[in-house]
C-alpha cells in the first residue's frame, strides 16, 4: 500500500517552517502586507534564506538543496496555512525552475545562485488582458532589432514586480501557435512601466507595460521556440505546490471554524451541536482529507519521476476548489462578523478565491485533465 504520509525528516521540515512563520509572519504581519507595494516582510525572507528554504527545490550546484516535490509540499502546506506573503513561488519555483531547466550556464551563474539564496528575486510575466492560460494567450510581440529584440505588449498579475531584479517574460516570436520564447527583462529598463493592481486578496500584483523594450540574444532562456514547453515543464510541479498551499490554508480555516462552532453559543448550546452545521463541518473534513491525499499522491509521483500530466491539474483543481468551498462555508457559519476585518476567516476566504483563479483557473485545469486522459 502506498504510504503518502510525511516521514520523520519531512515532518521536521514542516515543523521548522511552521515555527519560523509563527515568529516572523503572524497574521498581524499578513495584514500589514495587504496592498503594500513591496508585499513581503524582509525579515521573513531573510530567515527563509538563512535556513536554505528558498532554494529548497533548486539544484545543489547552484546553491539549492535539490529536495523532492514531497519536501516542497511540506513547505507549501505551511506557507498556505500562514498565508505567508513571499515571492517564493514566483522566484524560487517558477523563475528558478525555468532557469534550471533551460537557462544557459551564464544565466544560471548570474541569477540562479542569488535566487536560491534570496539575494535576487525573479518573477514571471505571463498573463495578458482578456487572454487565457494557453499558449494562444501569449501575444506580447517580439521584433528582431540588430543583434537583439524589441518587446511590446501588456502583462497583468505580475507578482512582486516592483521588487524583482528581472522579469521572466513569455513573448510571441512567430506566427506559429507555439512560437513562444522566454526572455529576461529588467523591470527598470527603458520602456517598462509598472502599475500596481488591487486584487480581492490584497496581495502585490502589477500590470507591466512593455513599449519597445530592448533585450539581447543572451536574455533569451533556452533555444528559440522552446519557451512554452519549458514553461509547461516547470508549471506542472508548480501546480502541485499551489494545491499544497491551498490544503494548508483550508486546514487552518477549518480549525478556526470548528473552534468557533464549539465556543459560540446559540439557544443555550454550541453552534456545532446543531446537526445541519455539524454536517457542513463533517463534509469539509472529508473533502479536505481527499484534497490532501491527492496533493500528496501527485508529490509522490513527481518525486519518483512519474508523469504529472493529469495529477498536477487534478491536485490544483480539487485542492483550490476545496479551499474556496470550506472558507465559503466558514463565512456562513461565522455569520456577518466573519466578513469584518477583525476576524481571520475573511483573510482565508479572499485568498482562497484568488488562488482558485490564478495560474490556472478551474476551466483551464479541467481542459488539462481531459486532454491528459482522453487525447
Amino acid at each position: 500500500m502506498l504510504d503518502l504520509e510525511f516521514d520523520q525528516e519531512q515532518e521536521l521540515l514542516r515543523q521548522t517552517v511552521r515555527d519560523v512563520l509563527g515568529r516572523y509572519c503572524p497574521l498581524d504581519v499578513v495584514r500589514e502586507m495587504e496592498d503594500d507595494p513591496v508585499g513581503y516582510p524582509a525579515p521573513l525572507w531573510e530567515q527563509l534564506g538563512e535556513l536554505d528554504l528558498i532554494g529548497l527545490l533548486l539544484p545543489e550546484e547552484y546553491g539549492g538543496s535539490a529536495m523532492s516535490l514531497i519536501e516542497g509540499v511540506a513547505l507549501y502546506e505551511e506557507l498556505g496555512r500562514a498565508l505567508a506573503p513571499t515571492p517564493h513561488f514566483v522566484s524560487a519555483v517558477m523563475s528558478g525552475g525555468v532557469l534550471a531547466a533551460a537557462g544557459s550556464e551564464d544565466q544560471k551563474d548570474r541569477w540562479l545562485r542569488p535566487v536560491a539564496a534570496g539575494e535576487a528575486i525573479l518573477t514571471p510575466a505571463w498573463l495578458e488582458p482578456e487572454n487565457g492560460f494557453s499558449f494562444r494567450g501569449v501575444e506580447v510581440g517580439v521584433v528582431a532589432s540588430g543583434s537583439g529584440f524589441r518587446l511590446s505588449g501588456v502583462k497583468r498579475h505580475v507578482a512582486f514586480a516592483s521588487s524583482a531584479d528581472r522579469l521572466v517574460v513569455l513573448a510571441r516570436t512567430g506566427d506559429a501557435a507555439d512560437a513562444v520564447d522566454l526572455f529576461l527583462v529588467d523591470p527598470r529598463a527603458a520602456g517598462v512601466t509598472l502599475r500596481q493592481q488591487m486584487s480581492i486578496a490584497s496581495d502585490t500584483q502589477y500590470e507591466v507595460t512593455l513599449a519597445d523594450v530592448v533585450v539581447g540574444e543572451e536574455d533569451r532562456i533556452g533555444p528559440a521556440g522552446s519557451g512554452w514547453a519549458t514553461w509547461q515543464q516547470v508549471l506542472e510541479p508548480g501546480l502541485v505546490l499551489l494545491g499544497a498551499q491551498a490544503v494548508g490554508g483550508a486546514r487552518y480555516a477549518l480549525e478556526i471554524t470548528t473552534q468557533y462552532a464549539k465556543d459560540r453559543q446559540q439557544f443555550d448550546k454550541p453552534l456545532g451541536a446543531f446537526q445541519a452545521l455539524a454536517h457542513y463541518l463533517a463534509d469539509a473534513v472529508t473533502n479536505l482529507d481527499g484534497a490532501e491525499q491527492l496533493v500528496h499522491e501527485a508529490a509522490w509521483a513527481g518525486a519518483n519521476g512519474r508523469p504529472l500530466t493529469s495529477l498536477a491539474p487534478m491536485a490544483k483543481l480539487f485542492a483550490c476548489s476545496t479551499f474556496r468551498d470550506i472558507t465559503a462555508m466558514a463565512q456562513q457559519l461565522f455569520g456577518g462578523i466573519g466578513f469584518t476585518l477583525d476576524f481571520d476567516i475573511q483573510l482565508y476566504f479572499r485568498r482562497a478565491k484568488q488562488q482558485q483563479l490564478l495560474w490556472a483557473n478551474d476551466r483551464a485545469l479541467e481542459d488539462a485533465v481531459a486532454a491528459a486522459l482522453l487525447d
